[in-house]
Parts: structure tokens; sequence; C-alpha cells
């Protein structure tokens, strides 16, 4: 449930209702909005509650909230989420561009696809360290050297980065190094992850898992939400269906769908959503189109000769192209392409 204080509500009131709320053995969050302000009731709580917080000082309603996920609900924050990374916002009236290739193969490869992609006019730098692949002989990423190079591109380009991170242990390391950090949809549920991620003071994407509902997603978000981290991005990059064509099936349809539930940013990863570079475009463009905040493209600059996810790696020209078609499409629905953000500095363990 939520408790929605007064407009012009005192301290002590909000503090008593806290009091209250922890004193019966739950946790509360206070969200602050332009109108009102609302204090989430996590836990197990029980209907004698609601009729106690109701006559509290300062309360002007309690509501309950059927979904299981509450603070990654609209309901619980009405307001939608902006998150923001060293000058690029991905949230509100902007498309944020996350362009680059599936793994860092050598610092020519990044340098060279991150320049090409700054330049048709990407936000964000992608670049897979640490892989997570089927077979366990096919590349599985330089591990720290291709974080470091990560980072030392990110800082000559000016681009934040973002890149995955498969294990609990690892996420201190990888957050030494990147900007984003990203859960893939092989770890979606990887609960230990994801309140490990959660403590964290950075951005985090979490991709839909390959057959997970859209309320399984969301409480897999609410895990890294229960632990503070309210820097938080979805990405929708296709389901696993009976459909063998393309590598998964994009649900455009989860886009508008999480827009309507969920504060939460989303954006859409149509590289993965297809595994076709020809389909990546018209994929690209229906996300944005159906209200995405953004796009996550794999980019290399000899898609033949990747390492990993080749056929589905757009080219720069290809990349160019795109870049030109989503202009239109952000303006028809009151958007616009976002500015390029200056990354301030390197962590000095990558120096």
């Amino acid at each position: 449930m939520i408790v929605v204080m007064k407009v012009g509500y005192s301290r002590d009131e909000i503090d008593g209702v806290i009091k209250r709320i922890e004193g019966s053995g739950l946790k509360s969050h206070v969200s602050q909005g332009i109108g009102h302000t609302i204090i989430g009731v996590l836990g197990q709580t029980f209907p004698e509650l609601h009729d106690t917080l109701e006559l509290l000082p300062g309360v002007e309603q309690v509501v309950p909230i059927s979904k299981p996920y509450k603070l990654a609900s609209r309901e619980f924050h009405p307001q939608d989420t902006i998150v923001k990374v060293n000058g690029v916002t991905i949230g509100g009236d902007e498309i944020v561009i996350m362009a680059g290739p599936c793994a860092v193969e050598s610092e020519d490869q990044l340098l060279a696809t991150a320049q090409a992609v700054k330049a048709s006019g990407a936000n964000v730098l992608r670049g897979g360290a640490f892989k997570p692949r089927t077979s366990p002989y096919q590349f599985r990423g330089l591990g720290e050297r291709g974080l470091r190079i990560l980072a030392e591109v990110g800082k000559e380009t000016g681009m934040p980065t973002i890149t995955e991170v498969m294990a609990p242990n690892d996420v201190e390391l990888v957050a030494e190094y990147a900007d984003i950090l990203q859960i893939g949809a092989r770890n979606m549920q990887n609960f230990i992850l994801l309140d490990e991620v959660g403590k964290l003071k950075k951005p985090v994407l979490l991709k839909r898992g390959l057959s997970s509902t859209i309320q399984e997603w969301l409480l897999a978000a609410e895990y890294i939400l229960a632990q503070g981290n309210e820097q938080l991005v979805l990405c929708e990059r296709g389901i696993r269906t009976f459909e063998t064509y393309t590598r998964n099936t994009m649900d455009i349809s989860a886009i508008p769908a999480i827009k309507k539930v969920s504060h939460l940013p989303i954006i859409a990863d149509p590289s993965h959503a297809t595994g076709k570079w020809y389909l990546v475009a018209p994929l690209a463009l229906a996300a944005v189109a159906a209200g995405a905040n953004g796009l996550i493209i794999e980019v290399h600059p000899n898609p033949d000769q990747a390492l990993a996810d080749g056929p589905q790696s757009l080219t720069f020209d290809n990349f160019r192209r795109l870049m030109a078609q989503l202009t239109p499409v952000a303006q028809a629905m009151n958007k616009k392409l976002a500015v390029s953000g200056t990354k301030a500095g390197i962590n000095p363990a990558t120096t």
C-alpha cells in the first residue's frame, strides 16, 4: 500500500507515519513528487494497518497496491524516472542511443567503432568484456583487459560506457571501469546479482529474460530498487517463442505496457531481438514509435570478422543511415535524439 500525505504536511507528521509503519515490522520508502509526497509500505501488510495509517495526522489517504511489485509501479511513483549519467539523460523527451560492438576485441577495433558511432550521434558506448555464450568454446570476452580498453576509449571519445556484469563477485570490478552496468537476459533472475548491483550508486540496465513475463521482469527490477538503487533502466530485447527465423521475437507491445504500469525508462535492443542486421533498423524505428526512451545497437567495423554476434551487427554506414531515419520518427513522437554527453575523467584503476 501507499500513504499519500496532505499538501503542507509537517516533518513531525511524516516522521510519525514512518515510525508507525516500521514499528509494525515493515519498511517505508518516501517518494516526493510534484504534487504529493507518497510513502510506500514494503512488506506483508495486514488489513487493520490501512485504517490505522489513515487516522494519522497529515495523511490524506491510504491506497492499496494490488501489484506484487511496489517500487517499480507507477502507482507508487507517478512521475517518470529520469536517469542521468555523465551528461546523458535517459528518459524524458530524449532518445538515447547506446552503440558499439558486442564484444571488445582490441583497442583499435573499439576506438574505430566509438569514433564512428559518436560521429553519427550515439551517446553511450557499449562493449562486452564478459560474454555469456551458449557454447563454452565461443569467445567469452577479454575480461578486465576488455574493461580497461572500454574505459580508456570512453574517456578518449568523451562517451559514457555500458558493459555487462555476470557474477556478484565481479560487480565491484566492473563498477570501477563502467558508467552503466548491464544485467543480461540470462541473469535477469540471478537475484544475488540483482541485490549486489542494487547496492551501487551507478545506473543499471536490466534486460528482459528469455521467457519472462512483464510481471517477472518488474519483480526483478524490484530487487534492485529495494536495495536503494533508483537509477534503473529496463531493456526489451526480444523473448523466446516458437519462431525460428529471427533470433528472438521482439515484443514491441512491452514498451507501451511498461510505460503504463511503471515509471522506469525503457530502451529496446533490436540487435538481439532479431539476430539479423537487416531487421535491426525497422525494429529500431518501431521501438521509438512505440515510446522507447532509447536503443542499444551492435555496431562493428567488420561484422563478418566479429568474434561475437557478427550477423546482427551494423556496419558504420548502416548505423549512420539508421540514425538519419530515427530523427523524423523521434520528432513524430514529440521527442528528439539526445546530444552526446561529456565523460568527466576516468577511474584511477584504468590508468
